[in-house]
């Protein structure tokens, strides 16, 4: 068991529930059990009502360990698909700039010289 910080209690405080210290609110930092802490305290207490409280807090530690490790996978896995897209958004960067430069270069093409047709080009052979 150990107390919480200020800066802790602010972070898992309830904004609804919890009355202003000018109302009578908390003037002290709670207390709060770890993990192998409500274990302890389970071997300690005896009744019915304490091994069931404690049983399902268990439990509820268990589901955030396992929402923890869910999330770290989950976080793994976006990552690696961040960088899968990263690489194909540089290859198809690549593409596009060279599609770019190509009509670029067909867009500044000189124009053919062509021989004109018919009596124009007689007379400017004279």
């Amino acid at each position: 068991m150990f107390q919480l910080t200020a800066a802790e209690h602010n972070v898992l405080r309830s904004q609804f529930v919890i009355s202003t210290p000018s109302r009578g609110g908390r003037r002290y930092m709670p207390y709060v059990f770890t993990e192998q802490g409500v274990a302890m305290l389970s071997s300690v207490l005896g009744s019915e009502r304490a091994i069931a409280v404690n049983i399902e807090i268990m439990r509820a530690f268990v589901r955030m360990r396992e929402l923890l490790a869910s999330n770290k996978e989950l976080a793994h896995r976006i990552d690696e698909l961040e960088a899968r897209i990263e690489k194909k958004l540089a290859t198809h960067d690549e593409a596009i700039a060279a599609i770019l430069s190509a009509s670029r270069q067909l867009m500044n093409l000189p124009a053919p010289k062509r021989r004109l047709i018919g009596f124009t080009d007689l007379a400017e052979k004279r």
